[in-house]
């Protein structure tokens, strides 16, 4: 790697500004008005998301999962409860979220803590999977060792046949996620690096939002 090449990557951001008055009061509301715009231009996996969780020795943890879900209470996604990030979850529930909309120059970061969704909720988001989805999180034994893909493979011909002439049920060990945030912060790229930034905080879930913008 050419590492003057490298630093010499930069991209002036000019499509867009920020202020107080856009961003409004309510964090949530302000989020689903820039999720529509980002979906009116047709971003490729535009609920796509970076989730950062610690384990209990506080290592940090960063992978990419999708939005399924946006209420009043916050932000879901679905997984393995038994995954690495479950098991990190587990043991530290607070976590960090990022979506990077670069067609817009746009950033969302999102921190807050994690809980499991209802029972029925899962059931209801597991049964509009598709069939291949929801055999593979019964073939799939997430973020554990195994000897080959053929294994896998195998365990998915053995539930395509378990469950050949019936429902398909939600594993108990899938299911959902809820982060309840209490910090929002929207990042607009401007030029010369002087981006916008507005914080919206609150002292927990149940406060109300208060507003600032920070230094780029």
């Amino acid at each position: 790697m050419d590492e003057n090449k490298l630093a010499a990557i930069r991209r002036d951001y000019r499509l867009a500004a920020l202020d107080e008055s856009t961003a409004g009061t309510d964090p949530l509301l302000f989020f689903k008005h820039w999720f529509s715009e980002a979906e009116a231009a047709t971003i490729d996996e535009v609920n796509a998301m970076t989730l950062a969780t610690c384990d209990s020795s506080g290592k940090p943890h960063a992978r990419i999962v999708l939005l399924k879900g946006l209420e009043d209470e916050g932000f879901t996604f679905f997984t393995n409860y038994e995954s690495h990030k479950g098991h990190q979850i587990d043991q530290n529930p607070w976590a960090a979220l990022v979506f990077f909309w670069k067609e817009l120059e746009r950033q969302v970061r999102i921190e807050g803590r994690i809980q499991q969704v209802s029972a029925e909720e899962s059931d209801a988001y597991f049964a509009s999977r598709p069939e291949g989805s929801r055999i593979g999180a019964w073939a799939s034994l997430q973020s554990s060792t195994i000897a080959s893909r053929e294994l896998l493979e195998e365990r998915v011909d053995h539930f395509s046949e378990q469950y050949a002439h019936q429902a398909i049920p939600r594993p108990s060990y899938w299911g959902g996620y809820r982060i309840i945030p209490i910090s929002i912060e929207f990042w607009q790229g401007r030029s010369s690096r002087l981006h916008d930034r507005i914080l919206f905080q609150r002292e927990n879930e149940s406060s109300d939002w208060e507003r600032s913008r920070l230094a780029p």
